[in-house]
């Protein structure tokens, strides 16, 4: 295991509050909440017991979930592991960072490949304002132990913007036989950080490598669930068993939040990073790394006594941009005069309130992923260039091939270059409603070339000229790096 600590300098802490807004609006530091953001990857919807899972087990988050509001629509920004984080921490939309894929955006066959895609940026930059930058200036300490996955080409080191940190190589290959994915040594590190700020306001950031392949953990735990009887939605008993000690790195960092008497008044948010991948991930459509519901749907639980009544649920679509503005108004501070931030504050709806001021959210994907999904429409791809917007209870996906290259706007009615659902009446997105419902089709389209031009999305114009149509699927493009998982 690779151990990183360091504390940001008082020069660049100055240099950060020129930036800032000088006064921190809000009430005394004292009443102001820790927050505590656990991240897991490639966890799916429902894959946690508080989302029905009739198989994997999760004690500690069932309980968290239980004592806070859990969110049914929850969303990540983007279908796969490092945009999603990028989006996260930086409170922008993919346009806006330019943080698409993994290593970069032209996956898979090239000859199949009608356009060229945009280019990847591997992470976020040192001196991009990130959430914990903006925390750090409003007075609170901040850690962050686990999976960092953006110091790509063009990123940097998670040094760069937290006070604490610790990072492995878990997760990637087998450290030990106790904690093959980390899980207990990330649990380890947190409950340090929380001994050693416990008297003052702190951001605790855990973005584990469970339950990402390989699945691994103890030999003990995986024999529980080796004799279980199988659920009839779920019934993989590695993925179990990793789940399962996941749950339980949880509840150690749950237990010392009440050890340290400091559970009123913490904000503990658990979600995950993109859909799953090694479950079915019905009853929605695709899984990972595409932009139907199963690459984008996450659990959501949020616990703040002190704030929100347990037990309650919450149906408004949110997206995990809003987390930079939502903790910044729980701590009292002004947004980033200097930044432009996509997310709004979740504060109305954690106080009770049934609705948010926001008209839509928004994806953005200009490239190609390989592998396809569940139920996808490509045999190739997970995905191709597209675009998302989610307004109300309906969802619109423009395919950037179709529409530039098949006629656009004119050729509506005769190409596939949109697709249209309800997902109110159809989570699963079986029932496209392009051509049944041109009114409601055109609204949405509207809204979303509207959202690419003001951002600017950068989108893919140029024809590929290694394109083939018909062809069988040639040599993958290759990121120039020994790919350590599917992303």
């Amino acid at each position: 295991m690779m151990n990183l600590k360091t504390t940001v300098g008082f020069c660049w802490f100055g240099l950060l509050l020129c930036v800032l807004p000088t006064s921190v609006s809000g009430a005394p530091a004292a009443s102001r909440p820790n927050i505590v953001l656990i991240f897991a990857d490639d966890l799916g919807w429902q894959e946690t017991g508080f989302m029905g899972s009739d198989f994997f087990e999760t004690p500690h988050l069932d309980r968290l979930a239980r004592d806070g509001m859990i969110f049914r629509q929850a969303y990540a920004a983007a279908g796969n592991c490092a945009p999603s984080r990028a989006c996260l921490l930086s409170g922008q939309y993919t346009p806006r960072h330019g943080v698409y894929a993994v290593g970069n955006t032209k996956r898979g066959p090239v000859n199949l490949m009608r356009m060229q895609p945009v280019p990847n940026r591997g992470g976020l930059s040192a001196e991009d304002l990130t959430l914990p930058k903006a925390l750090k200036a409003a007075g609170y300490a901040t850690g962050m132990f686990g999976k960092w996955h953006l110091d790509g080409s063009g990123g940097s080191a998670p040094a760069s913007h937290f006070d604490v940190v610790q990072v492995s190589a878990a997760g990637w290959r087998r450290t030990t036989e106790d904690d093959p994915k980390g899980a207990f040594s990330i649990a380890t590190a947190a409950c340090d950080f929380l001994d050693q700020h416990k008297d003052h306001p702190f951001f605790l950031y855990l973005p584990h490598y469970a339950v990402h392949t390989p699945l691994e953990a103890k030999p003990a735990t995986k024999a529980k669930f080796q004799q279980k009887t199988p659920g009839e939605r779920h019934a993989n008993s590695t993925f179990a068993a990793c789940l399962a000690e996941l749950d339980t790195s949880v509840g150690l960092v749950l237990d010392k939040l009440a050890e340290l008497d400091l559970e009123q008044n913490t904000l503990v948010l658990f979600t995950s990073d993109n859909g799953g991948t090694t479950e079915s991930q019905e009853p929605l459509r695709g899984k990972k790394g595409g932009y139907y519901e199963g690459g984008i749907r996450e659990p959501m639980v949020v616990r703040w006594p002190a704030v929100v009544r347990a037990g309650t649920t919450c149906d408004v679509p949110v997206i995990n941009v809003d987390f930079y503005p939502t903790f910044l108004a729980a701590a009292g501070a002004p947004l980033p005069s200097s930044r432009a931030l996509d997310g709004a504050s979740l504060l109305p709806l954690l106080q009770g309130e049934k609705s948010l001021d926001r008209q839509a959210i928004f994806w953005h994907f200009p490239g190609y992923l390989d592998g396809p999904v569940p139920r996808g429409r490509d045999p190739v791809f997970r995905t191709r260039p597209v675009s998302v917007v989610r307004k109300g209870d309906w969802k619109l996906l423009l395919y950037h091939e179709e529409w530039q290259l098949d006629g656009g706007q004119d050729k509506l009615d005769t190409n596939s270059a949109v697709e249209l659902y309800n997902i109110a009446e159809d989570p699963g997105e079986r029932n496209d409603l392009a051509l049944t419902n041109r009114e409601m089709r055109n609204e949405l389209l509207a809204d979303l070339l509207d959202w690419i031009g003001r951002v600017p999305a950068p989108l893919p114009t140029e024809v590929n000229p290694d394109y083939q149509p018909g062809a069988k699927p040639a040599a993958k493009a290759r990121s120039g790096r020994k790919p350590r998982e599917t992303e």
